[in-house]
């Protein structure tokens, strides 16, 4: 699978916005898009007509590069979106929400969807009271994610939520961090999603 390596602050200048990829460091004036807001590159500062299509790519890599997936895994979330009822792009980004490593990145367990992509990975996490590391597992209403006892002495896990704490936990997750614990009390809706998204444009794109 095809995977990025290079400097991740690029890509958030590439999108002309945060993308919150490298944690507590976006929200400092260390943050290279508030050095430098224009596009990488040596033609970074020149202004170009971009086209209509090239608004929806745009659009459309900015939405991968937010939840850091590739553009499979996109395009099958897409088709399963059409399926569901209701607003094909909200039901996108309701999916998107519910992955297993953005869960464990919006509850504050980790300061980044790729520390939480990588924690996951490594089995720091029970999910029902069961090991999982698949960081793409779609979690349901009633799901509960929680440390593991193993992974609860690490200082790194016990003080990220401490460190996370300026970032707001969505309404529909319940974050008991006492217990390092979090529950999944309801679907995300639009108005959960702060991000600046137009999945519309998404959507247009892929229906072409």
């Amino acid at each position: 699978m095809a995977r990025y390596i290079g400097s991740v602050c690029k890509l958030c200048r590439r999108e002309g916005e945060k993308l919150f990829l490298k944690g507590a460091r976006c929200y400092t004036d260390k943050c290279a898009i508030e050095r430098r807001p224009y596009p990488p590159g040596v033609h970074g500062q020149r202004r170009a007509k971009i086209s209509d299509f090239g608004i929806q790519l745009r659009e459309k890599q900015k939405l991968k590069r937010l939840y850091g997936i590739q553009e499979k895994p996109m395009r099958n979330l897409f088709k399963h979106a059409i399926s569901m009822k209701g607003v094909t792009g909200e039901n996108l980004l309701s999916l998107l929400e519910r992955r297993f490593d953005n869960v464990v990145y919006r509850a504050g367990f980790a300061a980044s969807r790729k520390e939480a992509r990588q924690l996951v990975k490594h089995y720091h996490f029970l999910v029902n009271g069961k090991k999982a590391n698949v960081p793409s597992m779609m979690l349901k209403i009633g799901d509960v994610i929680e440390v593991t006892e193993k992974s609860k002495t690490s200082s790194k896990l016990s003080g990220s939520l401490e460190a996370n704490s300026i970032r707001e936990v969505p309404a529909w997750l319940e974050v008991e961090k006492g217990n390092l614990k979090s529950t999944v009390r309801d679907l995300p809706k639009r108005e959960d999603i702060t991000s600046q998204i137009e999945e519309r444009l998404v959507v247009e794109l892929y229906s072409k």
